[in-house]
């Protein structure tokens, strides 16, 4: 599902996102709600990027990575923990790209997302490649999502990958690449 988003592109950076665990829904300009064999989802955009919503009989998640202000966590490159009776890993990355790299890996990213019945994406008014996207769903038990978040006055794109599952059951391969092929 693809959307523009009702608000203003303010001028973020990839070095201001911060990545938090366990926060309040935010308010959300867009949203999805799945239900993945047993595990309710939402997918949430926020003005400042995005925030994902895990309900599940074990018990709850919440995932926010966005541009918070007087956040302490900055976005870490790798987090493992349990959380309740889930393991919980999560993996960042930050990558520069040339104009037209970036420009044709935004064209890509958004034309997956959108065609896709688990992703959502938003696109933000007036600033060509300017979005936040994001696809969920359930493989082996785990719950996973991939966001990306694209600022491209910088030619910067983040890329975060995050597997929730049963603590003790959950391997989650090393590596963050943002190519399509290697999507959820």
């Amino acid at each position: 599902m693809l959307t523009t988003l009702k608000t203003v592109y303010t001028d973020t950076r990839a070095g201001d996102l911060a990545w938090a665990l366990g926060r309040e829904p935010l308010p959300a300009l867009a949203t999805l709600d799945l239900e993945l064999s047993g595990a309710a989802v939402q997918l949430r955009l926020l003005g400042a990027s995005h925030q994902v919503l895990l309900e599940e009989e074990r018990g709850t998640c919440s995932e926010t990575v966005a541009c918070i202000p007087g956040s302490s966590t900055p976005l870490p490159l790798g987090v493992s923990k349990r959380v309740g009776e889930w393991e919980y890993e999560f993996a960042a990355c930050v990558e520069t790209l040339s104009r037209g790299q970036f420009t044709g890996r935004a064209q890509e990213l958004l034309a997956l997302v959108t065609e896709h019945p688990h992703g959502l994406a938003g696109v933000f008014p007036g600033i060509p490649h300017a979005f936040t996207a994001m696809l969920a769903q359930r493989h082996e038990g785990a719950v996973m999502w991939r966001t990306w978040h694209a600022y491209p006055q910088d030619g910067q794109l983040v890329a975060t990958r995050t597997r929730v599952g049963v603590a003790g059951r959950l391997h989650v391969p090393t590596g963050t690449s943002t190519h399509v092929g290697d999507l959820v």
